[in-house]
């Protein structure tokens, strides 16, 4: 009797949450004509962009956030595909939101260089979020140990395209990768802002981003 209680709760969940999900607006983003139409907007002055093209693959490499003009993104879920270097420390790629300029925003991204260490602890430090300026990593780790990051499941190659699903919520955030159904992510959020710009974000040297879709 438990087992078929726990199996309706389960299945309810679900429903549920795909009835959220079909309740959204779904909007997909050919990010190679936004840039050709000049509507995403750059972080920072000398911040390079390319188009990228990988077979199915369309899209962009920046090494910087490139924001999505005139996009008041609320909550909702991002889908995004991601490509990063395996350089230990210096591949950092995700999405920025509830942003209000270059300093102040949150992000969620990863450390492809972690994602298929043997060194277990380093595989904790792969997927991340931050709050800026208030909590960056560092402070984060330091004060919060692995709670604010974690290891990705399942682990793709450092070098390899991968999904993302980012599920923003008013107060949480739930980061999926590869179409699991078990969260690599699921954090508090640590500032009271509703809503912002969004954009992909890369972190030294330049990411890969593709087939950008976003619910809210």
């Amino acid at each position: 009797m438990n087992n078929k209680i726990l199996l309706i709760a389960l299945l309810s969940m679900t429903l549920g949450c795909s009835f959220c999900y079909s309740q959204q607006k779904k909007v997909t983003y050919d990010i190679n004509r936004l840039l050709k139409e000049n509507k995403l907007l750059k972080a920072y002055p000398r911040q390079t962009v390319t188009e990228v093209t990988d077979g199915s693959k369309q899209g962009l490499t920046t090494d910087g956030i490139l924001w999505l003009k005139n996009v008041d993104f609320k909550t909702g879920v991002v889908d995004v595909d991601l490509r990063g270097r395996d350089v230990f420390q210096q591949s950092f790629l995700g999405i920025a939101f509830h942003g209000v300029d270059t300093t102040t925003n949150d992000v969620i991204y990863f450390r492809p260089f972690n994602f298929q260490t043997s060194d277990t602890l380093r595989r904790k430090h792969t997927v991340q979020y931050i709050s800026e300026p208030d909590f960056p990593w560092d402070k984060l780790r330091k004060e919060h140990p692995l709670v604010y990051e974690n290891a990705v499941n399942p682990f793709p190659e450092a070098t390899a395209w991968f999904h993302a699903r980012i599920v923003i919520n008013a107060d949480d955030i739930t980061v999926y990768v590869n179409h699991s159904d078990q969260p690599s992510l699921k954090v508090k959020k640590l500032n009271n802002r509703q809503s912002g710009l969004i954009g992909l974000w890369s972190s030294g040297l330049p990411g890969d981003f593709a087939n950008l879709v976003i619910y809210q």
